[in-house]
């Protein structure tokens, strides 16, 4: 899932992969990574949106194609609910830096129930 995340995946697939039935692969699966597969791709989606909001000029829309949404809809929808904010306002408040990405995907994961109110900077920067 985490390098397969812009392909369409559910999860009779991934169930299959892990020869298990559906409805065990979920509990197994949300038993270990605290969450569904559904909203864990959905978040891993929504990891790689932020990043290519950052550092792209790429429009709103082609972030939601290129990381697997069919909808600008649903995208918009998803990255709101998980970041806080719309995926236009996450993309003003947050200027690219010259950070490596590892640092800034650990550092601006996606946490439930969090809200991006106003720009933060990394620690160390202007």
């Amino acid at each position: 899932m985490d390098r397969r995340y812009a392909e369409p995946l559910d999860v009779p697939a991934l169930a299959a992969i892990a020869h298990l039935s559906p409805s065990r692969f979920s509990r197994v699966f949300k038993d270990t990574f605290g969450e569904t597969p559904h909203r864990y791709l959905q978040r891993r989606r929504v990891e790689r949106a932020m990043t290519l909001l950052r550092q792209t000029e790429r429009p709103v829309t082609q972030v939601a194609w290129d990381v697997g949404f069919e909808s600008l809809g649903t995208f918009s929808r998803t990255f709101s609910s998980i970041v806080g904010c719309t995926p236009s306002e996450f993309r003003a408040l947050h200027e690219p830096v010259d950070v490596p990405s590892c640092f800034i995907a650990s550092w601006t994961r996606p946490r439930e129930g969090t809200v991006v109110s106003e720009k933060r900077t990394l620690p160390g920067g202007p």
